[in-house]
């Protein structure tokens, strides 16, 4: 393998994980109310989810999948349904930091769930697979997985710790609630362009 292949799937990598989108909303949501420690469940989940679809793109499941437009259009509705309970969540929530309570983060099984009922995930993974790892064998698939996790688990990482770090500045309470609602905009926002289809 090349080093400008393994630089171009680290580049697609990174451009896929650190750009906004809902996982990292949540991560950095989770960051502000529950603190860094504690949303590396959340973070995990999303990475080990996201890691497992590339594979089975990778290993020409995710194709067959698709190609049943039911199980798509069920896939597409829980994932909107899921992101608009999540905005809900967010925007009923009070204005005050939960770092360290009892409030419960999103857990490791919310974050693989969400990246597998988002539909434009399943188109990354594909996309990524068919641009780097088609037609190269296991090994080229397992290395571009490896890579991806990686750079997924410090993307997503990232956002949450960004979120621990503005918690300080969001202590007051009507900020918490303006973060929040913010929050619970992008989410929704999320839910409509999964609605609005890939």
């Amino acid at each position: 393998m090349s080093v400008a292949l393994l630089l171009a799937m680290a580049s697609f990598a990174l451009a896929a994980s650190i750009s906004p989108g809902p996982v990292n909303a949540l991560a950095l949501a989770s960051g502000v109310h529950h603190g860094f420690r504690r949303s590396i469940a959340f973070v995990t989940g999303a990475t080990v989810g996201f890691a497992a679809l590339l594979l089975v793109a990778g290993l020409g499941l995710a194709e067959a999948l698709v190609r049943a437009p039911a199980l798509a259009d069920a896939s597409r509705v829980a994932g909107i349904a899921f992101l608009l309970h999540m905005a809900w969540r967010l925007w009923r929530a009070s204005g005050r930091v939960s770092a360290g309570t009892a409030a419960s983060p999103p857990s490791l099984l919310a974050g693989a769930t969400l990246q597998w009922l988002n539909p434009k995930a399943w188109i990354a993974a594909m996309a990524g697979m068919g641009a780097f790892a088609s037609g190269g064998g296991a090994v080229l698939v397992w290395s571009f997985v490896a890579l991806y996790f990686v750079i997924c688990y410090g993307s997503i990482a990232l956002w949450a710790y960004a979120g621990a770090r503005l918690a300080e500045l969001l202590a007051d309470p009507r900020r918490m609630r303006l973060f929040n609602r913010a929050m619970a905009v992008l989410l929704a926002l999320g839910a409509a362009g999964m609605a609005a289809g890939p």
